[in-house]
């Protein structure tokens, strides 16, 4: 039985849990051969096909992990999200937010270009957020700064290889359900002196009245990595349940 994605190598980066997970199943499902790697391999546990480390914040790990996979597909899901303010932010969060949310996608897509065009093409699709050069959020200072420039640096790629079989997007997720997103309703139910409050504050801004499953997400990362989309690149794709259109 052939799926959507029958015949493409796919890497994911964090594919431990939440949206990557999810994209690996989801992938998996849809026939593509799948490397779901994590800076921590326990989270790659029961997903079935190859699986191994990558640390996308170091560059010899995310080159030899690129080389291993021969990807044609590229999910660049790792990423952090830090609380507070551009009073509350400090150098070392800072150049650790851009490391991470942004360097790590130079590194691996410098390393997966010239595989894609000795393959004759291929998708990438980065991990941005609605919160980003598309909407605010409170406190989300760093991470809307680091996910406005995985917008402009998608933006770029898609440009300069449109030509060349090589198609680039983004995607902007809302809030989504995920185990890093229940730390952070703990850590803001903490500083607001309930957990209840906490849930109501991040579920009011999504019109739809309930946050995303990571299933959700996936099927649009699916959906950019087939070639149902081959008409598509250079776009940051908004899946936030109406938030950024109040």
């Amino acid at each position: 039985m052939t799926g959507r994605l029958t015949g493409k190598r796919a890497l994911i980066t964090a594919a431990g849990q939440g949206i990557g997970r999810a994209t690996a199943e989801m992938f998996i499902a849809e026939g593509a051969e799948v490397f779901a790697t994590d800076v921590d391999t326990d989270l790659l546990q029961g997903l079935d096909c190859e699986t191994y480390q990558i640390d996308v914040r170091d560059d010899a790990s995310v080159q030899a992990g690129v080389e291993r996979a021969c990807p044609t597909v590229l999910f660049n899901c790792a990423g952090f999200v830090h609380h507070g303010t551009v009073e509350d932010a400090n150098d070392a969060d800072w150049d650790f937010g851009f490391d991470l949310n942004v360097k790590s996608m130079f590194r691996t897509m410098r390393a997966a270009l010239p595989i894609m065009l000795d393959a004759g093409g291929g998708s990438i699709i980065n991990m941005s957020s609605a919160c980003s050069s598309v909407i605010a959020a409170p406190n989300r200072f760093i991470y809307g700064t680091t996910k406005a420039a995985v917008i402009g640096l998608t933006k770029s790629v898609a440009l300069d290889y449109v030509k060349r079989g090589i198609r680039c997007n983004a995607i902007c997720p809302g809030t989504v359900e995920s185990p890093s997103w229940h730390d952070r309703v703990e850590a803001l139910g903490r500083e607001l002196g309930s957990k209840e409050k906490a849930l109501d504050q991040f579920v009011s801004r999504q019109p739809m009245g309930r946050v995303a499953t990571a299933a959700e997400i996936a099927a649009l990362v699916t959906y950019l990595a087939s070639d149902e989309s081959a008409f598509t690149t250079g776009h940051p794709h908004i899946i936030d349940g109406g938030w950024s259109g109040q």
